[in-house]
């Protein structure tokens, strides 16, 4: 199977937390967490769509002004997520600066931010030509695990304990469609932008006898049709779809770990933070962050393919691999038979 997207830590496990994930075959791409973006480069930063903050600590945040700066002059919305208080930390960064140009701006840039509390999603757009204040009114929606939903994928949230509310993420495709690419030929069809409108097809549930028409660059017809089930049976191969966990800055308790191993359960990649050693669990627990083994417990309870630990304490600079040693440690004994590293 061939993933529709490709997960990334952007900074070594002792720097600012940020998990990119660019959309295989689109120009896009989503971000989890906004610390140091400068080795991002400008043209994986102008692909993101929507960036999901747990927490508006600085090293999660910090990224802000220049994603921001990069955007400004295009015909693009930005969708940012976070936890309750965000909206008031949003407008606080767009305050400190000056727009008194954007309104002659031609491009229509504009920020959309939710706010994830207890019980509502909260939504407020800021429009760069009125030089970010909102023009409409907030909305509220009763708060689901459900943030952010497309055919083809949701991502799903849950509010952890973090002294503050932090909130973990998790993206989960529907079911995954690889196209099959020795079958395009016999029909005459090449790779092109209609394959992500026969993907969208498939997911929005089109009835599989409607028609399904694909443009032609060869011959003599400017599009061929076929009916949609015998397009998808002859060159689709459909499987289970990814699902991919985020997890940053938690106190290991009861409730936290309850929450972060539901959230995580199953998934295929689980990227999680790791303060502290073991032997620190104490000072873990007094900053609200959890140790390698705990990462490793939650890990290995979820049932998780694969995990990556980030946001090392530099006090461990010379100890990094034993981050790995303490949490494969705790996944191995917690794991679920018939899991594979």
């Amino acid at each position: 199977m061939q993933p529709s997207f490709h997960p990334r830590l952007i900074n070594g496990p002792f720097d600012d937390p940020g998990l990119f994930v660019p959309f295989q075959f689109e120009k896009r791409g989503m971000m989890f967490d906004l610390g140091d973006i400068s080795r991002l480069p400008a043209k994986d930063i102008l692909k993101i769509g929507q960036v999901f903050i747990t927490h508006t600590h600085m090293d999660h945040m910090v990224g802000f002004d220049r994603l921001l700066r990069l955007l400004l002059g295009r015909d693009k919305s930005l969708h940012l997520y976070g936890p309750e208080g965000f909206l008031k930390n949003v407008e606080g960064k767009l305050a400190g600066y000056t727009w008194n140009l954007v309104k002659h701006y031609d491009a229509r840039f504009s920020i959309a931010a939710s706010e994830i509390g207890p019980t509502h999603l909260s939504t407020q757009v800021y429009p760069c030509h009125s030089g970010f204040i909102p023009d409409t009114t907030m909305v509220k929606t009763p708060r689901c695990p459900v943030v952010f939903k497309e055919p083809g994928l949701t991502v799903s949230a849950a509010i952890l304990d973090h002294s503050i509310p932090s909130i973990g993420y998790c993206i989960e495709e529907r079911f995954h469609i690889n196209i099959r690419k020795a079958g395009l030929a016999p029909l005459g069809l090449e790779v092109g932008p209609w394959i992500q409108s026969f993907k969208e097809a498939l997911f929005n549930g089109q009835d599989p006898e409607s028609v399904f028409e694909v443009p032609c660059s060869k011959g003599n017809e400017t599009m061929k049709r076929f009916g949609l089930g015998e397009l998808s049976t002859q060159i689709a191969l459909i499987t289970p779809g990814q699902k991919v966990t985020y997890l940053a800055d938690a106190i290991y308790s009861r409730q936290n770990e309850e929450e972060m191993v539901a959230l995580a359960m199953g998934s295929d990649h689980l990227f999680i933070e790791a303060a502290f050693l073991d032997r620190d669990s104490t000072l873990a627990e007094k900053k609200y962050h959890l140790t390698a083994g705990q990462a490793g417990t939650i890990a290995g309870k979820a049932g998780v393919k694969r995990f990556t630990l980030f946001h090392f304490s530099p006090r461990y600079q010379d100890e990094e691999h034993r981050f790995r040693q303490e949490a494969m440690a705790a996944y191995n004994r917690y794991r679920p038979s018939g899991v594979q590293d």
